[in-house]
């Protein structure tokens, strides 16, 4: 009803839903779970997903004007299925909005720690990013070369690619 005064900034409203589609099924990857030893809960998997979305929107920055407008539509994306998840899961009206930007703020964090990450720094992002409690040396080393190589298939996908979500 009042959908013309809300509308989102980008005119094409499933624009980022191919692109957050692939990221989702990379979160969704044992891998993270099982040699990883992300917790397989909702924090866990937040985890995962965020972090992935955090490296794919520091990459879309070095696109300039043209990433930009892939990165608005990927966090209006996100946006959009963290209220429909929250939703589902009987978080009503009162504090739906809350938890959104609680989350939304997450993302942010997460976006910029790894916009400041060097390339040997991997380690103490990677801990920070995707566990809440101390996890085992051999999990954090397979999480933090997992993360490595997902951004570096990012670098080496040309814009066009990545925004059908067709990562390298």
């Amino acid at each position: 009803m009042l959908g013309f005064l809300f509308r989102g900034l980008t005119a094409e409203p499933a624009y980022g839903a191919a692109l957050f589609e692939t990221l989702t099924s990379e979160a969704r990857r044992p891998h993270w779970y099982v040699q990883g030893q992300v917790p397989d809960t909702l924090d866990g998997r937040f985890a995962v997903l965020s972090t992935l979305t955090a490296l794919t929107l520091v990459r879309l920055e070095r696109e300039g004007e043209a990433g930009n407008r892939v990165s608005v539509a990927l966090t209006e994306r996100f946006i959009d299925v963290m209220e429909s998840e929250h939703r589902e899961l009987g978080i009503g009206d009162p504090t739906l909005g809350r938890t959104v930007r609680k989350l939304v703020s997450m993302l942010a964090k997460r976006t910029q720690q790894w916009r400041s990450t060097g390339e040997d720094g991997w380690t103490e992002p990677t801990r920070w990013s995707l566990y809440k409690n101390a996890v085992a040396g051999d999990a954090l080393e397979h999480s933090a070369d997992a993360l490595k190589r997902f951004a570096q298939r990012l670098e080496a996908t040309p814009l066009e690619r990545l925004k059908p979500g067709r990562i390298a």
